[in-house]
């Protein structure tokens, strides 16, 4: 139980992404397809913060004399690197979303399967 704790974190990213691969694998909805994809993007950002932190780590911020002792740095990069991703995965779902707002109007519906019936009809 222990090790369940310890890694809390890491078991949640792989739930989410498990979860969210699983809604847009089996969906129909694409409403539901855009959710899943949002989840499994969650999913990816969470392991990413996860991986990035050390513990005991502090800001690599360098004040006064530097050769002062051994100091442990948690590294920035993974963190400014998720900032990116929220804002493409933002833009992307908004893309989305639109798309769906405009297959609507011109089908009637936001079901996969009944958008392909109609687009072979036509």
């Amino acid at each position: 139980m222990q090790w369940f704790y310890s890694h809390f974190n890491y078991v949640l990213a792989v739930l989410l992404l498990v979860i969210g691969l699983y809604t847009i694998l089996s969906s129909h909805n694409l409403f539901k397809k855009l959710l899943g994809l949002s989840i499994f993007q969650v999913s990816i950002s969470l392991f990413y913060i996860s991986v990035g932190k050390v513990s005991g780590g502090t800001a690599p911020i360098l004040i006064g004399d530097s050769t002062q002792g051994e100091v442990l740095y948690s590294n920035p990069l993974p963190h400014v690197l998720i900032l990116t991703a929220i804002v493409v995965g933002v833009a992307t779902l908004s893309l989305g979303l639109a798309l769906l707002v405009r297959i609507h109007n011109a089908y009637g519906t936001i079901e996969e399967d009944e958008v392909s019936a109609k687009d072979r009809n036509q």
